[in-house]
């Protein structure tokens, strides 16, 4: 691994805890259930009035954000350095809150390297399905089976729970949980972790200063994957408060909006006049995609639907701002300090005290 220098880290304060501990009686006795596990840390020097909650995606965990596969510091020592307080999460199931049947139910099988070589690390035109595959080149290694870099990816991905609005569900809670622990904060989300803040907004409007989307999942109103659920209330699988309200998702009425560019796809949008989401209306959204990743094909769907809601959303493609070559796992590949970069730029037009 690299040996990299810098300044030595000025932290006022840092440490654990989880939150939203439940007790579940099983025949074996009373097992805690439900909790997401967070770390924390604060600067010395805290230059931002808002901390950012880290939160990973499907079968992932806080550690996305602590390191990249290669050895470098990851997006949560890289946000402390800009001054910015930083909360890590592993969700319910996932990292150091530990997954186990008895207490949250079924599990699906953790992803195989062949899975995600093709699709996050190392796609190419036998195994990639999206036109933009071929622009790869910022993993930090070939990405293939035998590459150190994917083993350390590997290493950390585990089963998921495979019913989407009951993991939903789970985010409310610790979301709404977290929130009401730490205060106001900036939300950054990443992949199957992104409905976290669309849902948490949704609760706590208040509590919530801005949301970065990394690749949220999508496209809004589809289903997301095999036997895991469908997005039935466009971005998420649980209801969000809609106005006028919608009784049931049902009562959503969709269409599919003809896609903006070539090796785009077309998405799902509401009919109009569209239901409006005004608890996120005053909340800025930044929905960030990469541009050779298998989400670039449809990530203007999340924000067609999100403006079309009343939502303050942006998409930023990383070509448009001079940045190539990025799949799904930007954080982790060679360029993640200049998207890190990116980010901190965007939030320091967007989210003021």
């Amino acid at each position: 691994m690299p040996t990299h220098h810098h300044a030595p880290l000025s932290i006022a304060d840092q440490g654990c805890f989880w939150v939203n501990v439940e007790r579940k009686p099983t025949p074996q006795g009373t097992l805690a259930s439900g909790q997401m596990f967070v770390q924390y840390q604060i600067p010395a020097e805290k230059r931002h009035p808002y901390p950012i909650a880290m939160v990973h995606g499907g079968g992932g965990q806080g550690t996305d954000y602590l390191g990249t596969p290669d050895g470098r510091p990851g997006w949560a020592t890289w946000f402390l350095r800009q001054g910015y307080a930083v909360y890590v999460v592993d969700r319910p199931g996932h990292g150091r809150a530990p997954f186990h049947p008895d207490v949250l139910g079924p599990m699906s099988p953790p992803p195989p390297y062949e899975m995600i070589s093709a699709m996050f690390s190392a796609p190419s035109p036998e195994t990639a399905h999206w036109p933009q595959a071929r622009l790869h080149t910022q993993w930090p290694g070939s990405g293939k089976p035998g590459d150190p870099a994917l083993d350390q990816l590997m290493a950390a991905l585990g089963p998921m729970i495979p019913d989407l609005a009951r993991t939903h569900e789970r985010m409310k809670q610790c979301g709404v949980a977290l929130l009401d622990r730490i205060g106001p904060a900036i939300l950054m989300t990443h992949s199957m972790g992104g409905p976290f803040g669309w849902i948490v907004a949704d609760e706590r409007p208040d509590l919530v200063k801005g949301i970065v989307a990394i690749e949220p999942v999508g496209p809004a109103f589809d289903p997301i994957g095999p036997n895991i659920g469908k997005l039935d209330w466009g971005l998420t699988a649980i209801p969000l408060h809609f106005e006028p309200a919608a009784a049931q998702a049902s009562d959503i009425r969709v269409e599919r909006r003809k896609a903006p560019a070539p090796g785009l796809v077309d998405c799902n949008v509401q009919v109009e006049p569209a239901r409006k989401l005004p608890r996120l209306a005053g909340i800025p959204v930044a929905v960030l995609v990469g541009e050779a990743s298998f989400m670039a094909p449809f990530e203007h769907g999340a924000v067609d639907f999100l403006t079309q809601a009343g939502v303050a959303a942006e998409l930023l493609r990383l070509e448009d701002h001079g940045i190539h070559g990025n799949g799904h796992m930007v954080m982790s590949e060679k360029n993640s300090d200049e998207v890190a970069a990116l980010i901190d730029r965007w939030l320091q037009r967007k989210v003021s005290d």
